[in-house]
């Protein structure tokens, strides 16, 4: 079709012509599954207001409605180990007043597993250090959640807020100028950090340190402690249970455990043999 934008009806606009469309982004331009679905979603948009406005194209609207996405390939999700998690904490200075805060943050991040919009608004009204202590926070969707706090994260933020003056409407961890954190600026400092921590832990050479793998930490330690998933997908704020399933799939710690239950290929199954105990209780009935 060699026609200019202005002069194009709908019906040129038909689901083969999109579907080389479609086709045309992934061969061509490099564009992954996950951004040909995005374009798709977004046609369809369009052909849903149009179903409306223009009713005697419904056959050929539906055609495009159908139009499946593509399945796309799902990596499992990046996790730190406990002697990472260790080496991270370590990094920052706390001798300074940066890396007193810095030290919090990341403590902070990597128990809550909070998202790092979440993280960046925490007010110090928002912090209670009483028996039962927990973070508050307003999630996506303007949802309100508690988190509980551990005994380590309570005495760190316990001194924090001691440093601090104290002022419920200050924000938890402020820049020098006492306003709220970029985001740009945390993803800056757990690089920083990540990079001063490698030195004494190799192992992160081989990972991406970001503030959403530390959300991916928090809830690997949960599912690792036996945790249940509706449980986790509270803690994080999940819209559904099954979004927690992608840290089952990337837990091999418990799909090695799970294996070591079962009798190896090469092995022999083994007999059950009671004790004497249970041979007289059974006897006695």
């Amino acid at each position: 079709m060699h026609k200019p934008p202005s002069q194009l009806a709908l019906e040129d606009l038909n689901a083969p012509l999109l579907g080389t469309f479609l086709d045309n982004l992934e061969n061509h331009r490099a564009n992954g599954a996950r951004s040909r679905n995005l374009r798709l979603t977004a046609i369809r948009s369009f052909y849903r207001y149009a179903a409306l406005e223009a009713p005697q194209y419904s056959a050929l609207i539906q055609r495009v409605l159908a139009m499946p996405n593509k399945r796309q390939p799902r990596r499992l999700v990046g996790f730190l180990t406990q002697p990472e998690i260790k080496a991270l904490l370590a990094a920052p200075d706390r001798n300074t007043w940066l890396g007193r805060r810095d030290h919090a943050l990341l403590l902070t991040d990597v128990q809550t597993g909070l998202r790092l919009s979440e993280i960046t608004s925490l007010r110090q009204s928002d912090i209670s250090l009483r028996s039962g202590a927990y973070v508050r926070c307003q999630g996506k969707g303007r949802k309100e959640r508690c988190t509980p706090l551990a005994k380590p994260t309570v005495r760190v933020l316990a001194a924090w807020l001691k440093e601090q003056s104290k002022d419920g409407s200050k924000f938890l961890f402020p820049s020098k100028r006492g306003g709220p954190l970029s985001s740009d600026s945390v993803q800056y400092l757990v690089r920083k950090y990540a990079a001063v921590a490698r030195k004494n832990c190799p192992s992160l050479a081989r990972k991406r340190v970001s503030p959403h793998l530390l959300r991916h930490t928090s809830a690997m330690e949960l599912l690792q402690a036996g945790v249940d998933r509706a449980v986790i997908a509270l803690w994080l704020g999940h819209e559904s249970v099954e979004t927690t399933q992608i840290y089952l799939d990337a837990d091999l710690a418990l799909k090695e455990k799970a294996l070591a239950k079962t009798t190896p290929i090469t092995g022999k199954r083994g007999s059950y043999r009671p004790d004497d105990k249970l041979l007289g209780f059974l006897k006695s009935l």
